[in-house]
């Protein structure tokens, strides 16, 4: 026989639809109406592989992505074409382009290395050797920050090409961007619920590190599983994670979550496209792209002040 529900069963739903509320984008949430589209969902870019990571574009909006296991590294125009760029063999978990035009990478093998490829000669120079890397970013002065998240420190490789210890006690680092005026550098921690939030001075090093970001997690799990990161124009920063991409503001305030494009992990984002308007997620064994009303940070161009 039917019942109507007791009102102590529907009080027990309030958290849990208030959680499913925010990983699918409701209308009303200001913060991330200010940068999704209406009517725009994710678009299928690429599929069959192995599995994507090292999301990043070129000035042009080229979107480039490696697929790690098979050592191939591939390109994607505006348009949606997909052709592999580099098929030697490098397994790539990090990726993004520098003030000289030249792809800076963190390789997984042959060897742990920090790499960096030059487009047109597919020249290949080692930065760092004997190196723990998992993603990075570059600056536009040339410094080269990368996350070894086994040992929970955070390492840079200056203009002169000095490997340095430049932040250590992060719970597990994995994704790192820099703010639009390149004076601050945010990681995510993967097994901890925090981003962290370093100055960086003048010479490239960090101080001042802080925990500036809450990250939310999945019911019943202690870790956020904060992964790869971006950051737009106007200073927001874009985390993968368990739960969602999570958008902040540059103050650090959570403005909702943008929902995953399949239930898979999704571990890699950037801005790319026409006027670095879409936003780009690698998500296992494929790829998406949805358009936004952002555009994306290009830091190996000059700051946004």
């Amino acid at each position: 026989m039917n019942s109507a529900p007791s009102l102590l069963s529907l009080l027990s739903l309030i958290p849990i639809l208030a959680i499913a509320a925010l990983a699918q984008n409701p209308a009303g949430d200001k913060a991330l109406s200010e940068v999704l589209m209406p009517g725009e969902d994710w678009q299928l870019v690429g599929e069959g592989y192995g599995f994507t990571d090292g999301a990043c574009a070129d000035a042009e909006g080229n979107f480039y992505f490696a697929d790690l296991p098979k050592g191939v590294l591939h390109r994607a125009t505006p348009e949606g074409k997909v052709s592999a760029l580099l098929e030697n063999g490098r397994k790539i978990s990090g990726l993004k382009f520098g003030p000289d035009g030249r792809l800076y990478a963190a390789t997984q093998g042959p060897k742990k290395q920090i790499i960096a490829i030059a487009p047109d000669t597919k020249e290949i120079t080692v930065l760092a050797d004997e190196v723990t890397p998992n993603d990075l970013v570059v600056s536009h002065k040339g410094h080269v920050y990368f996350t070894d998240t086994g040992k929970g420190r955070v390492m840079a490789i200056d203009a002169a090409k000095k490997l340095s210890v430049a932040a250590e006690g992060i719970n597990a680092p994995n994704g790192i961007t820099l703010s639009p005026d390149q004076r601050s550098l945010a990681v995510s921690e993967y097994k901890g619920t925090n981003v962290w939030l370093f100055r960086i001075g003048p010479d490239g090093g960090l101080s001042n590190g802080s925990r500036s970001m809450d990250l939310r997690t999945p019911a019943g799990r202690p870790d956020s599983g904060g992964d790869g990161s971006t950051t737009d124009t106007q200073g927001r920063f874009y985390v993968t994670s368990h739960f969602g991409i999570q958008v902040f503001d540059a103050t650090g305030r959570l403005g909702g979550v943008i929902t995953k494009p399949t239930n898979k992990g999704c571990v890699s984002i950037a801005f790319a496209g026409t006027d670095h308007a879409y936003l780009y997620a690698c998500a296992a064994d494929k790829v998406y792209r949805r358009k936004t009303q952002a555009n994306g940070a290009l830091f190996f161009q000059p700051p946004k002040r």
